[in-house]
């Protein structure tokens, strides 16, 4: 009975968000994916130069990144992002610090895509227990929204483009943040994703060594499997459908599939945790149990909490709690690093 009132709730939930979003149109956009390609006219000719992302390595390492230009003021930071976009709000990065008093661990949080707020209850919860909290925002969202925008629709939308460029810049972003909280004197670096944010924080925690624990709530593998199937991406795969299937599809965002890093992420010197909801409608179980297994297989040892609430309903108690307390006994453990 609870869990069927949950699923309601959960559905009430999806449908609030689905209000704003509306279907737009199918676009390539080669030139922000790939910067310095030529423009191409077809989708094989897209997913070609996809593939040669997904291979490269420099792909997610801002070239030429500078430690210059970070601004620190009365508990925010800002820097200028690495990538310049059309929307000038969303070529200055702000994060929200809330300083423990220790140096020992800084702890960076990638935000759900359309959240409106920074979490401010894990940040009290953390610093309390001598872990810096940095919460910082995603493109397009809180101080970098696009004007007049109702949502965050050039994060994750049917342009293939931009999607791959925003997504780009948010891992380039939290990468530029991670020497500067070396340099800073935190000791060990910690990054925490959820949803969404989860695709941002495993794909920097894949390709930076900077980083020894990665906590991902609400995660799978393969974006564009979850966009087409999700329930909270109805709008975006009704733009995608009458250009594009889901096989190209996957091909085409083959850049942000974590399961083509999951060698990257089953490194020796890196800790993994998961959070996952049984009853997810938005990153759906069978989407993110196909990525435990392709970590597994590549040699990683994830720590998995499995509740039994859906996407939504994990912010509230007790599987809130039940997900802080796994994410507080991860943190407060010897980094492999360390033993």
């Amino acid at each position: 009975m609870y869990h069927n009132w949950l699923d309601r709730w959960d559905e009430r939930r999806a449908r609030r968000g689905e209000e704003e979003k509306e279907t737009t149109d199918f676009v390539l956009d080669t030139k922000r994916a790939f910067p310095g390609a030529k423009e191409v006219l077809s989708l094989e000719e897209f997913c070609r130069l996809a593939d040669q992302a997904a291979a490269d390595p420099r792909f997610f390492e801002e070239p030429n990144g500078s430690d210059q230009g970070f601004q620190k003021q009365d508990g925010w930071l800002r820097f200028p992002s690495g990538i310049s976009t059309d929307i000038e709000e969303n070529n200055v990065v702000w994060a929200k610090i809330t300083e423990s008093g220790s140096f020992d661990q800084a702890l960076v949080v990638f935000h759900h895509w359309n959240a409106t707020s920074r979490n401010r209850q894990i940040a009290k919860f953390f610093s309390r227990r001598g872990i810096t909290v940095v919460e910082i925002a995603m493109p397009y969202h809180f101080e970098r929204r696009r004007p007049g925008s109702s949502h965050a629709d050039y994060m994750l939308s049917a342009n293939l483009g931009r999607t791959i460029q925003s997504v780009r810049q948010a891992v380039w972003d939290g990468r530029k943040l991670l020497p500067w909280l070396r340099s800073e004197g935190y000791r060990e670096i910690s990054v925490l994703g959820m949803s969404l944010g989860s695709w941002v924080a495993g794909l920097i925690a894949a390709h930076d060594p900077a980083v020894s624990k990665a906590s991902l709530f609400l995660t799978a593998g393969s974006l564009a499997d979850m966009v087409w199937t999700g329930r909270a991406t109805r709008a975006i795969r009704d733009s995608l459908e009458p250009a594009i299937g889901l096989t190209d599809l996957r091909r085409a965002w083959a850049p942000l599939n974590m399961e083509n890093y999951a060698h990257r992420l089953a490194r020796p010197d890196l800790d993994l945790h998961v959070v996952l909801a049984k009853r997810d409608k938005v990153v759906l179980p069978e989407l993110s149990e196909r990525f435990m297994h392709g970590l597994k297989v590549a040699g990683a040892r994830p720590n998995i909490l499995h509740l039994n609430c859906g996407h939504y309903s994990l912010a509230r108690p007790p599987y809130i709690l039940l997900a802080g307390l796994s994410l507080k006994r991860f943190l407060s453990a010897t980094a492999k690093s360390a033993r």
